[in-house]
């Protein structure tokens, strides 16, 4: 393929995805490299990625949204644990300011992407309104996540078929549900499930949470008190750092001491669940799990929501197997009967890793889980390559900006020193490891799509800020890991 060949559309650097991730990246693209010619594909025809394809009751984020926004774009409301609605607007008002909206394509879906050693550029066979098409860039970006969007992670349920009501899952919630006065059955644990019961409450006649096993859930006030005395007296900005910083350390600090004091950790969230609930509720068996804080992700709720609509007696908790579905509800192993006029199967995800796309190099297949990831960003063997996955401990964003940034001071030195090619390379002393420690259901089920981890630095994802902002930040970017070519 000579250069006079190749399409119109072409670019030195082409994201995928125009969700929070894509979003930040371009921002970072624009400030750190301004020469470079970009573009953002997004397969939906709005910004927003989670966030706008989201759209069940209550819908809100897990983190505080002062580590979860963008370090360059204050988030300007006190509310920590802020919905869906309040989260897109951000997100659409900081494409505007910075003109990112103008450099994203619409309906524009990545179907495979190849990488050509002879011509040393990407090759993306896209689909737009039904018309396929092919782009040519030097760089790629995978701002993907890491989920399906057309697929929600559904167990089959015994007899199933046999229920009257509606069954949905949360990820495709119907707009026109009206689920006033109806009686509610919620099944799952996680985050969506303790976002939707409390919120469901407020209309429906009662609401079970129904759980195979208990999650730890932890009480955050929803407005941050700090913050607002810092904004009565500090500019906006100075008032978002330091907010930013101190919720980050918290966290930090929170993690670390779970990790390290499992049994204090798990005392103090118990505890904390009994002040909040009624005298004499059955706290270890519904708030208990047999695992140890933070091997699976902590569940957050904003002024102890759910802990106050079982108190006010709007819902309730069901810990146990499910036996089957009839006609009117549910049944569980123990016998117990559950009525219910509308089944929601908050079940979880079904991963997909780099939007489904298929990645070849050379037109060789790329196999997620048989690669190794450098800084959690760069894929061992796949040239001129980044994805953004940002942590499972902390704001998702935290890791996506510094990844975002260490790629710009990576293809400012490429440019400096006249490479057009980067590649990483894993040395033979590296041991591989499992990829995240996370025992949440739909990490296992992905075990075999996810990349894996090495048993040292750069290769190893430590799910550490302060330790990935030095490396990324100060770290070299030239390296016995990264091959560089003209």
């Amino acid at each position: 393929m000579q250069a006079e060949e190749r399409p119109e559309l072409d670019y030195d650097i082409i994201i995928v995805g125009a969700g929070i991730s894509g979003i930040g990246t371009a921002y970072w693209l624009q400030e750190k490299c301004p020469e470079k010619r970009y573009v953002i594909l997004e397969s939906r025809e709005r910004i927003g990625g989670t966030w706008d394809l989201f759209r069940y009751p209550g819908i809100r984020s897990d983190s505080d949204m002062f580590t979860f926004g963008y370090r360059f774009k204050p988030w300007e409301n006190p509310q920590s644990l802020s919905d869906g609605a309040h989260i897109r607007e951000y997100l659409n008002e900081t494409a505007r300011e910075n003109g990112i909206d103008r450099k994203i394509k619409f309906g524009y879906k990545v179907l495979a992407a190849d990488w050509s050693w002879e011509d040393q550029c990407w090759r993306l066979e896209v689909i737009h309104g039904g018309e396929a098409s092919v782009l040519y860039t030097r760089f790629l970006y995978m701002c993907t996540g890491y989920y399906s969007y057309e697929e929600a992670y559904r167990p089959p349920f015994k007899g199933e078929e046999s229920f009257g009501g509606p069954i949905i899952h949360p990820q495709f919630w119907p707009r026109e549900l009206d689920y006033s006065g109806k009686r509610m059955l919620v099944i799952g644990s996680g985050a969506t499930a303790v976002t939707l019961v409390p919120t469901l409450a407020e209309k429906a006649a009662h609401v079970t949470m129904v759980q195979r096993s208990p999650t730890y859930i932890m009480k955050l006030p929803n407005r941050n008190g700090l913050y607002e005395s810092f904004r009565k007296w500090l500019p906006l900005r100075t008032a978002y750092r330091l907010t930013r910083w101190r919720n980050l350390m918290l966290t930090m600090g929170l993690y670390g001491f779970s990790r390290t004091f499992p049994e204090r950790m798990k005392r103090l969230l118990l505890k904390g669940a009994s002040k909040e609930l009624p005298e004499g509720y059955p706290v270890e068996m519904h708030f208990s799990p047999s695992y140890n804080p933070w091997d699976q992700r902590l569940c957050v709720i904003p002024d102890g929501d759910l802990f106050k609509a079982i108190k006010r007696g709007q819902a309730d908790v069901v810990t146990g197997e499910i036996s089957h579905f009839g006609k009117e509800g549910i049944q569980m192993a123990d016998g117990t009967n559950l009525q219910a006029d509308i089944i929601v199967t908050a079940t979880g995800l079904k991963m997909k890793l780099l939007g489904g796309a298929r990645v070849t190099v050379g037109g060789r297949p790329v196999d997620t889980h048989q690669v190794m990831v450098y800084k959690g960003m760069m894929m061992s063997g796949v040239p001129n390559f980044a994805l953004a996955f940002g942590y499972t401990n902390n704001s998702w964003t935290l890791k996506t900006d510094l990844t975002a940034n260490l790629v710009c001071r990576i293809l400012n030195y490429m440019d400096r020193k006249g490479y057009r090619v980067v590649v990483p390379e894993v040395p033979s002393d590296i041991r591989e490891e499992e990829f995240l420690p996370l025992e949440s259901g739909y990490m296992k089920r992905a075990r075999h799509i996810l990349p894996k981890n090495g048993s040292r630095r750069p290769w190893r994802v430590y799910q550490n800020y302060l330790m990935d902002m030095l490396l990324t930040r100060f770290g070299r970017v030239r390296d016995r890991h990264l091959r560089y070519a003209s």
